[in-house]
């Protein structure tokens, strides 16, 4: 019996790419989007869902249940970028990320464990960042909302052992996706102390996007985590530089660290 899969932001990017190649493998796979009916060419059923709307959350469980009598896998894809300086990003912003790469991620886990737990089965995906593993200039507050939601699963995972449902983060690093079109920009102002700093840092982040991997990568690994009977709390999923750079985080000083990313950066 093929397993049921849940993906939210199923339909471009990351999620898109997953859901092909799980429904390629086999398996039955619901995507989310916020307008699933502009998506008419889907390779795979979308349901209506806002992350940052709770009754659009259960009434798109709902429907998943409905349908397909069980839940098996969870995968948290939906996502938001956002770039700026910190003094600079208004609070509405950087609450509304917040609102979409933490707090929504967990409103969709409380919904769909009372059905795992009902199955007495069960795994989440969440996909986080890598750069949730270090803050990023510039990107503080996307390092922020995903290292959040990189710690709380650590704690989740331990709290959900007695009920056989297992749950873990997949960091990925820079893929070739629509992210950067979608994620919020503070404005490169000319009167900003961060004019040149932020700015060439702004281009230097896109160009990375450009350049990312293939996101079939990534998919591939989540495979690779659904094949695993029990899998870790962290996967990282990307370049060996930009896995490597979390290993240098924990070897390093901290001022040496800092300084290979300020170089990095060209700050």
């Amino acid at each position: 019996m093929s397993k049921i899969i849940l993906i939210t932001g199923g339909s471009s990017g990351i999620g898109k790419s997953v859901g092909e190649f799980l429904t390629a493998k086999g398996f039955q796979i619901y995507g989310t989007s916020r307008n699933p009916e502009k998506y008419t060419n889907s390779k795979f059923p979308l349901v209506a869902l806002d992350v940052a709307n709770v009754a659009t959350i259960k009434s798109a469980v709902s429907e998943v249940i409905e349908k397909s009598g069980r839940l098996d896998i969870l995968i948290n894809n939906a996502g938001a970028g956002i770039t700026g300086p910190i003094e600079e990003i208004p609070d509405a912003e950087i609450k509304r990320n917040f609102e979409t790469n933490f707090f929504g991620p967990l409103n969709v886990i409380k919904e769909v464990l009372p059905h795992m737990r009902q199955q007495q089965s069960g795994l989440i995906i969440n996909v986080t960042s890598i750069a949730g593993y270090m803050g990023l200039p510039f990107r503080g507050v996307y390092s922020a909302s995903k290292g959040a939601l990189e710690l709380i699963t650590e704690a989740y995972r331990m709290e959900l052992k007695p009920f056989n449902i297992e749950m873990t983060n997949v960091a990925p690093g820079d893929f070739a996706t629509n992210i950067a079109a979608g994620r919020y920009h503070a404005p490169v102002n000319d009167k900003s102390p961060y004019k040149t700093s932020y700015g060439n840092t702004l281009a230097l982040m896109n160009s990375h996007v450009d350049s990312g991997q293939d996101p079939k990568i990534m998919a591939e690994a989540i495979l690779r985590v659904i094949n695993t009977q029990k899998p870790k709390a962290h996967y990282k999923v990307g370049e060996f530089m930009q896995k490597f750079s979390i290993v240098l985080k924990r070897i390093l000083p901290d001022k040496v660290y800092e300084r290979l990313l300020m170089n990095h950066y060209k700050l």
